[in-house]
């Protein structure tokens, strides 16, 4: 994209403003990309080759203004490259295009159809996603995928996307106290992902289930003591010693 000369005099993400200014106009803009980098960064624990970036800037020419997306998923870059992390994704120091764009539709539109479809087509993301929760008759949540230069709707909730190794999509669940549609990420068998605190709640039900288990255990051996110290009391009144049996 960038030859390495030019590379080298162009600005740096520290010298680049990490945002356009634009405020966030719905929490659940913030909400649902969280959610989605929550599950990621329990799956994708021990692989340090993604990013998932919420509200960062994407710059792609010195020359223009970035594109600021609600988030975006890279695979094949560095997860973390020192301990400040990414102020933005700077493609001519990057050299990887997003695989994934997500765009959450608030109550005003932000040229999702227009402008930015073209402009993540002309980038070369291969996945444009659109959720828009307050839809009744059009599908809520709308995949799009690049072939030959061209945005193509998908079918399917969720929708495997065999180059990422997720699929995507929404059911109804309950993240941070509010039960709603929420985005999830499902492997191949369209089995969803669980959140964290699901797994959590897993793992607390699996310990009370040992817990319970040990217990009753211990329950019965003591019950089968009690049953054998009788029977041995009762052989001893019968002038039969128990130790002889």
């Amino acid at each position: 994209m960038f030859q390495s000369e030019l590379r080298r005099c162009l600005p740096s993400a520290e010298e680049l403003p990490c945002s356009d200014d634009t405020p966030v106009d719905s929490e659940l803009q913030e909400l649902i990309p969280g959610l989605l980098k929550s599950i990621l960064l329990i799956l994708w624990a021990q692989r340090m080759d993604w990013l998932l970036g919420i509200d960062m800037a994407i710059y792609f020419d010195p020359e223009l203004p970035p594109i600021v997306p609600d988030a975006f998923l890279s695979l094949g870059v560095e997860r973390v490259y020192d301990e400040e992390l990414r102020p933005s994704y700077v493609l001519w120091d990057e050299l990887i295009v997003p695989s994934i764009v997500l765009e959450v539709v608030s109550t005003t539109y932000r040229q999702e159809y227009t402008t930015k479809l073209n402009q993540y087509a002309n980038l070369g993301v291969l996945y444009y996603v659109v959720y828009n929760s307050q839809r009744r008759r059009k599908p809520k949540l709308e995949i799009y995928k690049l072939v030959d230069g061209t945005y193509q709707l998908q079918s399917g909730n969720p929708l495997w996307m065999t180059e990422i190794g997720l699929g995507i999509g929404y059911e109804r669940g309950n993240y941070s106290g509010v039960t709603r549609d929420w985005l999830y990420w499902y492997d191949e068998n369209n089995q969803r992902y669980l959140t964290p605190t699901e797994l959590v709640t897993l793992e607390q039900q699996r310990t009370q289930l040992e817990i319970d288990k040990t217990r009753q255990a211990q329950a019965e051996s003591r019950q089968a003591r009690e049953r054998v110290a009788r029977l041995a009391a009762k052989l001893r009144d019968l002038g039969i010693d128990p130790d002889e049996v």
